[in-house]
């Protein structure tokens, strides 16, 4: 019998992953992971819109609320949480459901993390002391067919194309013709949903989420939060509220900036999950939510 794989339930926020995730997990015999950055801390559960007890009471959750506030987490530290969280589930003989909006921890899931160093300070402020000319040379001479597709008139562009090949001692464009071979022989094995919604529609949701939050307790979260890391203070409405708690908004300014936050966010969200092509897009409005329509089904377990 071929072990169940996970179901991947993405979207932007206030896009109804959490209940087409539980839908899903009762009908899969599954449990659900978490992929959003913020709902792994505990004390933001209003802020970060985790499910709510009632919620996880239907079916098992997985990596909620499991880091301090205090604590730091990355894309990577992530991965190194969720795999064995997913094998554990899989090892059970059920399927794993794993929803959430941050693209880059869930990408970092999916496909591994990229094979393109990161950049190195001293490499980088060596290169930003040359000349245009004397980076165009040397790409080209380590790389003619990198910097023939590399806009040569962005220095910026210029140097990080440098940077990889010094740094890896390989090709900028071998790196990535090789990461996108390995990328599309990943994707044939995964299976997901992009939840896709109008987008005035998702608007009104946002905006109507942000007032709910002020409203039952997202203020008092914020009050009592002590000694945030730098990764958990990126969360939408902590910096909003802490400015209302010092009086330099009042509390209508403070909802407005939340909501418009959360409306950028799901604006790159959409840009992020879009170029996801593996993800099965399904689309959402208020007529109609997400839910286990005849299509899902047959591909589910088809």
């Amino acid at each position: 019998m071929t072990p169940p794989s996970p179901v991947y339930v993405c979207g932007p926020t206030a896009s109804g992953k959490s209940s087409l995730a539980i839908q899903l997990a009762q009908k899969l015999d599954g449990e659900i992971v978490n992929a959003d950055a913020y709902q792994l801390y505990r004390g933001i559960e209003i802020l970060s819109a985790a499910p709510t007890e009632e919620e996880k009471s239907k079916v098992p959750h997985h990596l909620y609320g499991v880091l301090a506030a205090n604590e730091v987490c990355d894309a990577m530290s992530f991965r190194e949480m969720a795999l064995p969280v997913i094998e554990s589930i899989i090892l059970k003989g059920k399927t794993p459901i794993v929803t959430g909006g941050s693209g880059m921890y869930l990408k970092f899931l999916t496909h591994g993390p990229s094979p393109v160093p990161s950049s190195a300070p001293g490499l980088r402020a060596e290169l930003e002391g040359r000349s245009d000319s004397s980076l165009i040379e040397h790409l080209q001479k380590l790389d003619p067919e990198g910097a023939a597709v590399t806009n040569l008139q962005n220095r910026r562009y210029v140097i990080r194309a440098l940077e990889i090949c010094l740094l890896s001692g390989k090709k900028m464009s071998t790196i990535k013709s090789d990461w996108k071979k390995t990328s599309s022989e990943t994707e044939k094995h995964l299976r997901g949903v992009y939840l896709l919604w109008d987008r005035e529609q998702l608007r009104q949701r946002i905006n109507q989420r942000a007032t709910w939050m002020l409203n039952h307790g997202a203020i008092d979260e914020v009050r009592n939060l002590a000694g945030a890391s730098t990764t958990c203070e990126k969360a939408i409405g902590i910096p909003q509220i802490k400015a209302m708690l010092s009086g330099e908004l009042n509390r209508e300014e403070c909802e407005e900036r939340i909501a418009a936050a959360t409306r950028q966010y799901a604006k790159r969200q959409r840009t992020w999950f879009g170029k996801e092509t593996w993800l099965n897009t399904r689309h959402v409005s208020e007529t109609q939510p997400p839910q286990l329509d005849e299509f899902a089904n047959q591909w589910l377990e088809g």
